[in-house]
């Protein structure tokens, strides 16, 4: 029989709602999420299955939104709060770095912080300098936090089910422009442990590693690569913390190149701890220099044409690999 295919919307809705249903802890808190149905409609009907006291729309304002979840996880709940656009989780920053990111660490492991934030990220859709980043490296720089980066509607809810059971801090990344994207999922009960790669695509020439809007950059432009008579091997990290580094360093030790994609500014970037790491631990085994295909260190344009070359996209992957290989 073949397996049911449905959106990663679809799919981040449905561990929603199945952890919602298994734990009567977990709740939903944000802007707009309850009658509106969310930003982009990932909620949706949630609040006439659950009422409005674990679907709970909020003031506008990022503060409330983090400091209320921040203090329900600490008391024993299990908080989901979403911030519509990641660009805007600077007006909570304190209650993220400084409050969920230390708080079990400062209290001697005794406290807990079962707080899973969803945000979303990324360019393509002509949102502008203030609704376009990703910023993940910001979090991933921050002892305390997990980082996680679904591709797929897959991951996106085996990952998500994981972090609303994790009794730490998790940032739960989701690129708008995968919304509308169709995968398989099972129907059956299913998780996905933090910290653990997947590899999308085996090869033997060159490691290319890629997160989120970008590991389907990376897949497309494997295709073309294969016709040339390269064997490009596609890595998602799905975790950038925990990040599985030894599925990284094995892949670049079999293929001896490594080529980085990421859609985050360069500079302080995990796209850049990813080479330092790969240069520290297997640096005898590569054959080229590293190469990253990555943005420029700017602000996001508005205007399509600009924000098109802004992007990594499939022919800068290419070019990247054809330099190396």
């Amino acid at each position: 029989m073949a397996e049911r295919e449905i959106t990663f919307l679809e799919a981040i809705r449905e561990a929603l709602r199945e952890e919602m249903k298994r734990d009567e802890t977990v709740f939903i808190i944000g802007e707009d999420v309850g009658v509106y149905g969310g930003a982009f409609g990932v909620t949706g009907p949630l609040v006439k299955e659950f009422g409005e006291k674990r679907v709970i729309d909020t003031p506008v304002s990022e503060e409330a939104i983090i400091g209320a979840a921040v203090g329900a996880a600490a008391t024993g709940l299990r908080p989901v709060p979403e911030i519509m656009f990641v660009d805007f989780i600077g007006r909570c920053f304190d209650d993220v770095i400084n409050q969920a990111a230390k708080m079990r660490y400062m209290f001697g492991g005794k406290a807990k912080l079962p707080l899973t934030i969803r945000t979303t990220i990324g360019a393509g859709m002509g949102a502008a300098a203030q609704h376009s980043q990703c910023l993940y490296s910001l979090f991933a720089h921050l002892p305390g936090l997990k980082i996680v980066v679904p591709s797929t509607p897959y991951d996106a809810k085996g990952l998500l089910k994981t972090a609303i059971r994790h009794d730490n801090p998790v940032m739960y990344f989701e690129h708008k422009m995968l919304y509308g994207l169709k995968g398989p999922v099972p129907e059956r009960e299913y998780t996905i442990p933090l910290g653990e790669a997947d590899i999308k695509r085996e090869g033997e020439d060159v490691t290319v590693v890629a997160t989120a809007m970008m590991v389907h950059k990376a897949l497309a432009a494997a295709k073309t690569l294969e016709r040339e008579g390269t064997s490009a091997e596609v890595v998602d990290p799905r975790t950038l913390v925990p990040l599985d580094e030894g599925t990284i360093l094995d892949s670049v030790k079999k293929t001896g190149r490594l080529v980085v994609v990421d859609e985050d500014y360069p500079r302080c970037s995990v796209a850049a701890d990813i080479v330092a790491i790969v240069a520290d631990e297997v640096f005898d085994y590569l054959d080229a220099p590293i190469k990253r295909v990555v943005p420029p260190n700017t602000p996001i344009p508005f205007c399509p044409v600009l924000e098109k070359f802004w992007m990594p996209d499939e022919d800068k992957i290419i070019k990247a690999v054809r330099e190396i290989v």
